[in-house]
């Protein structure tokens, strides 16, 4: 920005130039991307490669806190001889089954609350009470409910997933503007047409925003209950392991529960991406 003299007799003009990335936006959306993917991977990287290190000087108890190479061996060693997948598979399974129920229940008592004032009326103190509850401390509920097996840690999961769904389906309900139900009511929308064409649409990408925390609550979620109360999946993996001082299977489990999160959050994201394209991008901001 520059300043331009006028004549004597006028005030002083500013003078805006273009920017790079104005002049540029392609290259300039290539070069900020690049620098975000380069510090995505070079923190962790650093991170691993300084526990490494602090392993093999003697920093830390390498029996205690194994390195990231004897991790990754061990991790490659277990999954080649078959023994890790059965409980990735039973934890996944827990997880997908739960978070389809909570999911569906969520999204339908949200939308009926958000558009019914008397039902929210009725239900809402009820439902926030039961909101704060820990989710771990209604195990033994669903344990007497559903006896041992996989019941309980579904219901578990479900129970979960479906307050974060709630919740956020709600709330985008009550937060559509009312000009919008308006327009819909003066071109003479059914019901069925308000909700395709105006509910669903303003509410949806806030929706899917509840519905991706809850992917990652929902691993969090059956993982704890695992270590309680079942006979296999990455939890009672974990806890096995620190039971019998394997710190090497252990962390194993960890960085597959790490790994599981990250790739089911994701895949909720890339799918509220797909079903939602009018929706503000949650990430690439740099756009050109």
């Amino acid at each position: 920005m520059t300043t331009v003299k006028p004549p004597a007799d006028a005030p002083p003009l500013l003078v805006r130039h273009p920017g790079p990335h104005e002049l540029h936006p392609a290259r300039t959306h290539r070069r900020r991307r690049a620098l975000e993917l380069s510090l995505a991977t070079a923190v962790p990287l650093l991170l691993l490669l300084w526990w490494q290190l602090a392993a093999h000087q003697g920093w830390m108890d390498p029996r205690v806190y194994p390195p990231p190479s004897r991790i990754l061996s061990d991790g490659w060693d277990r999954a080649a001889a078959g023994d890790l997948w059965p409980d990735v598979w039973a934890t996944l399974k827990r997880v997908l089954a739960g978070y389809a129920l909570g999911t569906a229940a969520g999204y339908a008592l949200g939308l009926l609350m958000g558009s019914l004032n008397l039902v929210r009326a009725a239900l809402e103190p009820l439902l926030n009470a039961l909101y704060v509850v820990p989710k771990l401390a209604l195990l033994p509920v669903f344990l007497n409910m559903f006896g041992l097996g996989e019941g309980p840690q579904i219901a578990l999961v479900a129970t979960t997933v479906f307050f974060f769904v709630w919740i956020s389906t709600m709330s985008a309900v009550v937060s559509i503007p009312e000009g919008h139900r308006d327009a819909g009511r003066v071109f003479g929308a059914s019901p069925w047409q308000m909700f395709r064409h105006v509910l669903l649409p303003a509410s949806l990408p806030q929706v899917l925003v509840g519905a991706r925390i809850a992917a990652g609550v929902a691993v969090l979620v059956i993982v704890a209950s695992e270590q309680i109360a079942a006979s296999n999946g990455l939890g009672h993996l974990i806890s096995d392991a620190r039971a019998l001082f394997e710190n090497d299977v252990m962390f194993v489990g960890i960085v597959c529960v790490a790994l599981l999160g990250v790739v089911f959050s994701e895949l909720v994201r890339l799918a509220g991406r797909l079903l939602t394209p009018w929706a503000p991008r949650d990430r690439g901001r740099s756009r050109p």
